[in-house]
C-alpha cells in the first residue's frame, strides 16, 4: 500500500519503519523534523496525505488530531482510508469520522497498548472504531504493527475500549501499590504478600505481570527505579479521558474519578512526572494515614 504517516514520535516512529521494512511505500512527516529509516520524507501533512492509499495519524491530543484531519482530509480521495492511533477523547474521534464520511473516505480510530517496545516489537495490540470492512481491508498493516487487533464497533468505540481498559488499570495499580504499602507495615514479607495474591483470588495484571515492588514478581519498571514503561503522566491524561467520556454520557464513575484526582496530585504535585505509573508505591510508602 501506499501510507501516508504523520506523527514520527516515540510510537509512531518505530511503527512507520516497520511498515516500510514489510515493503509498503511509506511517506513521513513529523513537524519535528523526524525521520525513519525507509520512510520517505513529506514536507507536510498534506504532502504525506496526498495519493496515499491509508492516512495513519499518531498524535499527542485530540485537537492535535482534529487539525491534522482537517488538513489531510481534503487531499484524500474516495474510498481511501484515515487511521487514527492517537489516544484522544471518544467526541473528537466521533467528530473526525462525520467529517471523513462526508467526503467519501473511512475513519478508524485505533489506539495502541503496548508502549514503545511494542511499537518497536510490532507486537501492539490495537482497539478499533469503524466500519468492520475497512478494519478488514487493513488488516494486513495491524499484522506488522502489532500482535492483535479487536474490532469494537463503530466511530469512537477503539477510544472507549482503550479509556475504560485503562480507567480499570489505573483504578488497580492504586490498589495493589496500597495492598504493598499496607503489608509492609503490617510486617507482612513483600514476596509472601506476592505468592499468596498472585494466586488467589486478588491476582490481576498489575500484580503478576507488572508488580509495583522492586525484585518482585516478573521484571517490571520497578527494577529500574520506575523509569517509565507506561508513564504516570500518561496515565493521568488516559483517566481524564475517562471522565471527559463519563462526564458526557453522565456515567457515575467514582473509582475512576478517585484515581485521577490521586494520579493528577501524585503527578503536578508531587515526583511522579517522568516516573512510571507504578511509582505510587513509593508514595504511599512514605505517607501515614493522615
Amino acid at each position: 500500500m501506499n501510507i501516508g504517516f504523520i506523527g514520527l514520535g516515540n510510537m509512531g516512529l518505530p511503527m512507520a519503519k516497520n511498515l516500510a521494512a514489510a515493503g509498503h511505500q511509506v511517506s513521513g512527516y513529523d513537524p519535528a523534523g523526524t525521520t525513519a529509516e525507509g520512510v520517505a520524507v513529506a514536507a507536510s501533512a498534506q504532502a504525506a496525505a496526498t495519493g496515499a492509499d491509508v492516512v495513519i495519524t499518531m498524535l499527542p491530543n485530540g485537537k492535535i488530531a482534529q487539525s491534522v484531519a482537517d488538513q489531510a482530509l481534503p487531499v484524500m480521495e474516495k474510498g481511501t482510508v484515515l487511521l487514527d492511533c492517537s489516544t484522544i477523547d471518544v467526541a473528537a474521534a466521533r467528530s473526525i469520522a462525520r467529517r471523513a464520511e462526508d467526503r467519501g473516505i473511512s475513519f478508524l480510530d485505533a489506539p495502541v497498548s503496548g508502549g514503545v517496545g511494542g511499537a518497536e516489537a510490532g507486537t501492539l495490540t490495537f482497539m478499533v472504531g469503524g466500519a468492520a470492512e475497512s478494519f478488514a481491508a487493513l488488516s494486513p498493516l495491524f499484522d506488522i504493527m502489532g500482535r492483535t487487533a479487536v474490532h469494537c464497533g463503530g466511530a469512537g468505540n477503539g477510544q472507549a475500549a482503550k479509556i475504560c481498559n485503562n480507567m480499570i488499570l489505573g483504578i488497580t495499580m492504586i490498589g495493589t501499590c496500597e495492598a504493598f504499602a499496607l503489608a509492609d507495615k503490617l510486617g507482612l514479607d513483600r514476596q509472601a504478600m506476592f505468592d499468596v495474591v498472585s494466586t488467589s483470588s486478588g491476582y490481576s495484571w498489575t500484580m503478576n505481570a507488572y508488580c509495583p515492588a522492586p525484585g518482585i514478581g516478573p521484571q517490571s519498571p520497578a527494577d529500574n527505579g520506575y523509569a517509565p514503561g507506561f508513564a504516570a503522566d500518561l496515565m493521568l491524561k488516559d483517566l481524564r479521558l475517562s471522565q471527559q467520556a463519563a462526564q458526557d454520557v453522565d456515567a457515575d464513575t467514582p473509582m475512576g474519578a478517585a484515581a485521577t484526582e490521586l494520579y493528577k496530585i501524585f503527578v503536578e504535585q508531587e515526583d511522579g512526572s517522568g516516573r512510571d505509573f507504578s511509582a505510587m508505591l513509593p508514595r504511599f510508602e512514605g505517607r501515614s494515614r493522615s
